[in-house]
């Protein structure tokens, strides 16, 4: 089950047999003709932000931009919990015990989510840490070289 909003106005609950119902052919990558109830679609993607679940599609040449919520969604919008993806992250802490190889930021840099912050040496293995959201960064708690804990707050954002 799937709850689609479109446009930021139409809500519509979509179930995966409907869909499982329709004739569907992809035409060329992320074109597609689409037969339902002997009516004939033609629907493009036009851009998708998985990380987001927002997909616009074209169908007939109208434009539409559907927000998807998956059975996960729903249960933590009912639990009150759907607003935590957009909590403002205010610490970068080490998600396991390492060594800091390398810092590729510096205070007062600004940086978005997902760029490289630094290197951390785990288990044998070099993980570049990515920054959580965007920000500007406020103070680096570590220096090259330092053993650290699981936890440990090696990066304050403003």
């Amino acid at each position: 089950m799937y709850k689609a909003k479109i446009n930021q106005s139409h809500e519509l609950n979509i179930d995966s047999q409907i869909i499982k119902e329709w004739d569907t052919i992809e035409v060329k990558k992320n074109s597609f003709h689409i037969l339902k109830d002997n009516q004939s679609f033609n629907a493009e993607i036009v851009e998708a932000d998985l990380e987001n679940k927002i997909i616009t599609v074209k169908v007939n040449e109208n434009q539409y931009t559907i927000e998807l919520k998956d059975k996960m969604d729903l249960l933590l919008e009912e639990m009150g919990m759907s607003n935590q993806a957009n909590k403002k992250i205010n610490d970068i802490k080490a998600p396991m015990p390492g060594l800091i190889l390398d810092i590729k930021v510096n205070v007062g840099d600004t940086v978005q989510k997902g760029d490289g912050i630094l290197v951390l040496e785990a288990m044998k293995m070099e993980n570049i840490l990515k920054s959580p959201g965007d920000g500007v960064i406020k103070s680096i708690e570590i220096k090259q070289g330092d053993a650290i804990e699981k936890n440990q707050v090696l990066i304050r954002l403003d």
